[in-house]
Order: C-alpha cells, then sequence, then structure tokens
C-alpha cells in the first residue's frame, strides 16, 4: 500500500482513497455524458466504419474527461492536486 501511496504522491492512506474515488466517478462521468453529445451530433449516421466510431468517440471523450476530473476535484476538494496531474499529463502528449 504504501507503494501506492508513493507513486500517487498521496499523503496518507485516506487521501489515496479519495484520488481512486475522483478518478472512478470522473471516468464513469465522463463516458456517460459522452453519449448524448455523440447522439447530438448523430455521429453514428456520419461514420458507419465502427473501428472509426470508437476512435472519434475515443477522442472526444478524452476532452470530456479532463473537464469531468477537475469539476469532480473540485467537489472533492482536490483540485490542486489533479490540475498538477492534468499538467502532468498534458506534458506527457505534447500538447503544449
Amino acid at each position: 500500500m504504501n507503494k501506492l501511496i508513493t507513486f500517487f504522491k498521496a499523503k496518507s492512506f485516506f487521501h489515496l482513497i479519495i484520488i481512486f474515488i475522483v478518478f472512478g466517478i470522473s471516468g464513469s462521468l465522463s463516458v456517460v455524458v459522452s453519449g448524448p453529445i455523440l447522439d447530438y451530433i448523430q455521429i453514428e449516421k456520419l461514420v458507419t466504419y465502427y473501428p472509426a466510431y470508437l476512435l472519434i468517440r475515443f477522442i472526444l471523450i478524452f476532452p470530456i474527461y479532463q473537464f469531468v476530473l477537475i469539476i469532480i476535484a473540485i467537489i472533492f476538494g482536490e483540485y490542486k492536486y489533479f490540475l498538477e496531474f492534468e499538467k502532468k499529463m498534458i506534458r506527457r502528449l505534447k500538447f503544449f
């Protein structure tokens, strides 16, 4: 357990649990929210090739996840931790 606490740079075991809860809620909520957005865009009518549809869905879910992660982090009082996580992830993806 100490390896997880060190890896996630958590302050304590309780902080690690909160981090996992925020990740779990954010991931689930971003997938749920992306469904109506894709329905509104009517992407299924535009893209009939299923692998391309999955790729487009993934590309749409990724920014939704980033936004939802920050909102859920604010609700749980972990804004600073997840803001640093976001910055680190964006640097790894080489967007900036």
